[in-house]
């Protein structure tokens, strides 16, 4: 009896570990500094966790001071895991472009050079399609004058920033919002989207 007990316990985890593992996705975008993209999606309901980090290029385990090269090819990141249940895609796509530019495709306002350039990271087709989608209906919009130019890539390895760049935002408030400030990105977003930059 103490056997099949213990057989029931340990099949019921396994089981809601793989079904908990099965409604969590993950979504990674990159638009600019990376630490003016984690606050809107920490707020966003629905959004279990955010980490800043590095992706795009083919240096393994890159740092801060060679992304920051420009040479890496690595893009600034934000990842972010997310329950299906509670948030969608598409609405994570919706925060995003509300928080970039999405027709600078040399960077992102104060910031310019190859790892600040905006970029979708897709893991599957349906995130490839929706993000497809999201440029076609933004681009109807007529929100901008100039092309949507933000690209649509392959997931690729992710890897995390260093400790301090995680939750800047958060660490340095005074120094992040003076940055948002003085890059110009606080004032495009307020004059874009001013129903969501107030």
């Amino acid at each position: 009896m103490k056997t099949l007990l213990l057989f029931l316990f340990i099949f019921m985890g396994v089981f809601m570990s793989a079904t908990d593992a099965a409604e969590v996705r993950k979504a990674m975008f990159a638009g600019g500094c990376f630490w003016c993209m984690q606050p809107p999606y920490d707020k966003l309901p629905g959004v279990i966790s955010t980490t800043v980090g590095y992706s795009g290029g083919n240096l393994p385990q890159p740092t801060y001071e060679q992304v920051s090269s420009g040479t890496t090819g690595h893009y600034e990141v934000l990842q972010v895991v997310f329950d299906p249940q509670k948030t969608s895609y598409p609405e994570l796509l919706r925060v995003f472009w509300r928080s970039i530019d999405p027709t600078d495709n040399g960077g992102q306002f104060a910031d310019q050079g190859p790892q600040y350039r905006p970029a979708i990271f897709v893991y599957d087709d349906d995130q490839r399609r929706e993000a497809e989608n999201s440029i076609k209906e933004l681009t109807a919009s007529r929100r901008f004058k100039k092309p949507i130019v933000t690209a649509i890539l392959p997931a690729k390895e992710f890897y995390p920033a260093e400790g301090y760049h995680q939750k800047y935002y958060q660490k340095n408030s005074l120094h992040y919002n003076a940055y948002k400030t003085g890059s110009g990105r606080a004032g495009f977003l307020h004059q874009t989207w001013p129903e969501a930059n107030p």
